[in-house]
């Protein structure tokens, strides 16, 4: 088997608790999940039309070059038509750019805690690892630039971070991409990136002219809804993405996956009043735990990592058995604290109730 050794070291990703497992196993009714930073407002009723409508026919393939989403996103973004890569979520993107890039006597940088998929798809190809730990959620890109050598051929920046929420600004974005030499293949993944609120945000697509070796990762999964049809994409120069291409599954995105990603992005408005809403309910968060004076980090997406006193998985443990399901730190690289993705107004309300209730009893805890 191919770097065996490697392989004998890793494990299968493995997802958070879904659903129907939780309500089977603690014989709860109703279960908000608030652990994958889905979107609680679901997808544009647009896409429901649609794939009724393309639901047949599923004998004949699907459209390698997706040709429909395609123009609509190219024309949208004012790039050419062929500087886009689909893939099946930019999962696959990812793991496309680390097998056309990535080998034995290669490394790659990337931040620590991150998005993993970076790592674990290096690491299948035998690429060495070098991660430089976060500045207080944010990405050390001095740090970054610091340990890149002969043998880097890529450096992933998760703007904003997953799972911290921090995002790259563009001054720091830009004094990185002038230093690194221009054969290092620089990924700005911006999974997040509908849910960013900050002026000082850049604009990643406008430096590809300038910056050949940036790739930009977007993905239909978090503010579109669509993480059930795995649809995402890269933008970046034409020579570079002719290269990913290449490499690319003739027909990685199903027929009802393009159908369902083009109504959804032609919908705007509704992106306008998820994202909105998103971010009222998350500054209503953000102010409960001011009051209950627990840290966390700057969060530009639509989740929030917390400081906690005790074990996120003490926390988690909690709030599943109320019917809450959240992420623990503990799994995610930064013990002490939970991330929370920021659902419906009703459903935080409540489950800041059972978090104001879990603290009073850690704190009587401590008292006694």
């Amino acid at each position: 088997m191919k770097h065996k050794q490697v392989f004998n070291q890793m494990s299968p990703y493995k997802p958070g608790k879904q659903v129907e497992e939780v309500k089977k196993e603690l014989g709860l009714d109703r279960i908000v999940k608030l652990a994958s930073n889905e979107n609680p407002f679901g997808y544009s009723e647009k896409v429901d039309q649609v794939v009724t409508e393309s639901a047949n026919h599923f004998e004949i393939y699907p459209d390698g070059y997706a040709t429909v989403l395609r123009d609509v996103i190219s024309t949208d973004l004012a790039v050419d038509f062929d500087q886009l890569v689909f893939g099946c979520g930019s999962d696959e993107v990812i793991d496309i750019i680390c097998r056309v890039y990535l080998e034995k006597g290669t490394n790659t940088i990337m931040a620590t805690p991150t998005f993993p998929q970076y790592k674990h798809n290096a690491l299948i190809q035998g690429a060495d690892i070098k991660e430089v730990p976060l500045l207080n959620g944010y990405h050390d890109l001095q740090g970054m630039l610091d340990v890149i050598d002969d043998d880097t051929r890529v450096i992933w920046l998760c703007s904003p971070n997953n799972p911290t929420g921090c995002i790259i600004n563009q001054p720091s974005l830009e004094r990185f991409l002038e230093v690194v030499p221009e054969d290092i293949i620089v990924v700005m993944d911006e999974a997040y990136y509908e849910y960013i609120n900050r002026d000082d945000a850049p604009d990643s697509l406008s430096y590809i002219n300038t910056y050949p070796n940036l790739v930009v990762l977007r993905t239909f999964s978090k503010a579109y809804g669509l993480a059930g049809l795995r649809v995402g994409f890269g933008v970046c120069d034409l020579a570079v993405a002719n290269v990913l291409n290449i490499a690319r599954g003739p027909f990685n995105t199903t027929k009802l996956a393009q159908f369902a990603a083009t109504e959804a992005y032609r919908d705007q408005e509704f992106i306008k009043r998820t994202v909105s809403e998103t971010i009222k309910n998350k500054q209503t968060f953000i102010q409960f735990l001011d009051e209950m004076e627990l840290d966390y980090y700057d969060s530009e997406t639509n989740f929030v990592l917390v400081k906690l006193p005790v074990s996120g998985d003490e926390l988690f443990d909690y709030l599943l058995s109320k019917g809450f399901i959240i992420r623990s730190g503990e799994a995610l690289g930064i013990p002490n604290s939970v991330r929370i993705t920021i659902g419906e107004k009703t459903d935080m309300d409540m489950m800041q109730q059972h978090i104001r209730t879990f603290l009073g009893t850690i704190a009587k805890e401590e008292g006694e």
